[in-house]
C-alpha cells in the first residue's frame, strides 16, 4: 500500500491526542507545530520510576504541559464520566499513538471522524504491543508505519496509509524506534490534510496474514545458548535497549548489549562455553554456531566494550568458562 500523497490542506482539525511514551511524544510535537488545534491530550497516569520510585509524568504529559495543552489521565475510558469529558471536547478526530489503554466502542464513535492509530509495523503483521521488537526478533527485513482507522479489534482497522523501511543486520530496537519515529509524523500530517478523502480510500486488512506482537517479558531476555547464534544475534538487537539480554556466569548476571553471529562453530564445545576472549569480543559456543559478544555490563557497572571489560575482569571470561543455561520451565 503506498504512502499517502500530499494534498491541499483543508480546514484545520480539532484533535485529541492520546499517547504515553517518547515515540508518542514525537508525534504530538508534530501536531503541536501543525495548523491543527489540540483540544486535549490523554496519557497514562503518572507511574513510579527510578530508584526513589517517585511518580513520573510520561513524555507526552511533559510535552503537553509545556505547550499549555490540557492533559487528562483517566485510569480507564470505560467510565461514563471519562467518556462524557471526552465527548464535551467536541473533537473532529482522536489520534492514538502507543497510548496503552483500550478504547471502548463509545469512545471510537465519539469524534466526528473517529479515531486514528499510528502503529509501528506494516499491518496486519505484528498487531499488538511490541511490533518493533518482534519484527527484529523474527528476522524480518522490512517494517514500517501504518496509520489505521481504529475499530473494536486489536489493530484490526482499515489502513489509511503505510510507509516502509528496511531492517538491517545491525538494526536494534533503539535504532528502529528512531527511524519509525521519523516516518510516522509526516505520514500522519498527510492523512490529516485531507482525512475524509483518505478514509474513503482506506483498505481492509487481510486477517489471514496477521501475526501477534506479544508484550515483552523480562524472562524472555535470558539467553539460552542452546539456540542458534543467528537467533541470539536477533534477540540481542531486539531487546536493546529494553529489557536487555542477560546470562549468568560464576554467580554474576551479565547484560549483553551487543553481539553478532560469528561463523558456524565446530560444535565440539557445550553451549555457553567461552571459546575465545580478546579485543574483538568474547566468543561463545551456541547450539548452532558461535556468538561474538561485543558489549557487556556487569552488576553496578556501565555497558563496556568487551576489550575494556576483559582488562578489568578477564578472569571471569577466560576460555573454558561457561555461561549458565536457563532452567527448564516447570512441566
Amino acid at each position: 500500500m503506498p504512502a499517502a500523497s500530499p494534498t491541499a490542506q483543508r480546514a484545520p482539525l480539532r484533535v485529541i491526542f492520546a499517547g504515553t511514551p517518547e515515540f508518542a511524544a514525537i508525534h504530538l510535537k508534530a501536531l503541536i507545530e501543525s495548523e491543527h488545534q489540540l483540544a486535549a491530550v490523554y496519557t497514562q497516569p503518572d507511574r513510579p520510576a527510578g530508584r526513589g520510585k517517585k511518580l513520573q509524568a510520561s513524555p507526552v504529559k511533559q510535552l503537553a504541559e509545556a505547550a499549555g495543552i490540557p492533559v487528562h489521565q483517566p485510569a480507564s475510558l470505560r467510565d461514563a464520566g471519562a467518556q462524557q469529558t471526552l465527548a464535551e471536547l467536541q473533537a473532529d478526530v482522536l489520534v492514538v499513538v502507543a497510548y496503552g489503554l483500550i478504547l471502548p466502542q463509545v469512545v471510537l464513535d465519539t469524534p466526528r471522524f473517529g479515531c486514528l492509530n499510528v502503529h509501528a509495523s506494516v499491518l496486519p503483521r505484528w498487531r499488538g504491543a511490541a511490533p518493533i521488537q518482534r519484527a527484529i526478533e523474527a528476522g524480518d527485513r522490512e517494517t514500517g508505519i501504518t496509520i489505521m482507522q481504529m475499530d473494536a479489534g486489536l489493530d484490526t482497522g482499515d489502513m489509511l496509509a503505510v510507509s516502509t523501511c528496511e531492517i538491517g543486520q545491525l538494526t536494534t530496537a533503539a535504532t528502529l524506534h528512531d527511524r519509525l519515529a521519523e516516518l510516522g509524523p509526516p505520514l500522519l500530517l498527510q492523512i490529516l490534510a485531507d482525512l475524509e478523502a483518505c478514509q474513503r480510500k482506506a483498505r481492509s486488512q487481510d486477517d489471514r496474514l496477521a501475526t501477534y506482537a506479544g508484550k515483552i517479558l523480562k524472562s524472555e531476555a535470558e539467553i539460552d545458548w542452546r539456540q542458534s547464534a543467528h537467533t541470539l544475534d536477533r534477540l540481542v538487537r531486539a531487546f536493546n535497549p529494553f529489557p536487555v539480554c542477560f546470562s549468568n556466569i560464576a554467580g554474576e548476571r551479565v547484560k549483553v548489549w551487543q553481539a553478532r553471529a560469528a561463523g558456524s562453530g565446530s560444535g565440539s564445545a557445550a553451549a555457553g562455553t567461552i571459546l575465545q576472549a580478546d579485543r574483538e569480543g568474547i566468543l561463545v559456543s551456541c547450539g548452532d554456531g558461535d556468538l561474538l559478544v561485543q558489549r557487556l555490563q556487569l552488576p553496578g557497572g556501565k555497558p563496556l566494550a568487551a576489550e575494556q571489560l576483559l582488562n578489568a575482569r578477564g578472569e571471569l571470561f577466560a576460555p573454558g568458562h561457561r555461561f549458565d543455561l536457563p532452567a527448564d520451565p516447570a512441566p
